[in-house]
């Protein structure tokens, strides 16, 4: 017999041999296997249960409470946005009760940026970090706004962090040059001037026609001097 033929009857024998190896085990496990099988089923079964039967919904009673909260947001009532009117909820109220909903997620933006505004830096944060958006303005303006937060709080290096986040965020003509004039201003309030002046030169380079870019020549000089 050849080589070869050795070789490819080895290779049969192999295969044969696990192929009767994985049969035994089967036969042995056969109760352990089939509880298994049925509680990933059931686990399966269950998360799309709670999301038709549980979630479904309360997103839709969530977002008909969001829509006033919105609103009072809207008119800059924002004590009423957060703590509701006494018929309508607040934020707070939404995010507590509706938990696991997009309304409930788009709620901790709101009341972050409340809290921003408010002058509660903290909270603020704490919200805003709570939000997640595939919205591309809506998800920078919370990276900003967390930057405005550390920047109130004189904690420059995070004011930094977030406002270069935010800045390189799905780069566009509109918010890029805004956050980075304001990580340069950070910059410069952390008396790192070089990076305040790679801040301004890529408004001036990368975004010429933005409205920062018009008046950026000076703020390139007052770093390059501090520098």
């Amino acid at each position: 017999m050849s080589k070869k033929t050795t070789e490819e009857t080895d290779v049969i024998i192999d295969v044969q041999e696990v192929y009767t190896k994985t049969e035994t085990f089967i036969e042995d496990n056969k109760k352990v296997i089939s509880i298994i099988a049925f509680a990933i089923i059931a686990v399966v079964a269950l998360y799309f249960g709670y999301k038709k039967l549980y979630i479904a919904p309360m997103e839709v009673e969530a977002q008909s409470q969001l829509f006033m909260a919105e609103k009072y947001f809207e008119q800059d009532s924002l004590q009423k946005a957060m703590y509701g009117d006494g018929l309508n909820y607040g934020f707070i109220d939404i995010i507590a009760d509706y938990s696991g909903t997009k309304s409930a997620n788009l709620a901790h933006y709101y009341l972050g940026i409340c809290y921003r505004n408010t002058g509660e830096y903290e909270l603020a944060i704490d919200e805003l970090k709570s939000f997640s958006s595939s919205d591309v303005m809506v998800s920078t303006v919370a990276l900003g706004a967390i930057g405005d937060s550390y920047m109130e709080l004189n904690d420059f290096e995070n004011a930094i962090k977030y406002y270069e986040k935010a800045a390189s965020h799905q780069e566009n003509e509109l918010t890029s040059p805004i956050y980075l004039f304001k990580a340069g201003l950070a910059c410069e309030e952390n008396t790192n001037y070089a990076e305040a002046l790679e801040n301004y030169t890529k408004i001036k380079e990368d975004y010429p026609d933005s409205r920062e870019a018009q008046t950026i020549d000076k703020y390139i000089a007052r770093a390059e001097a501090l520098k």
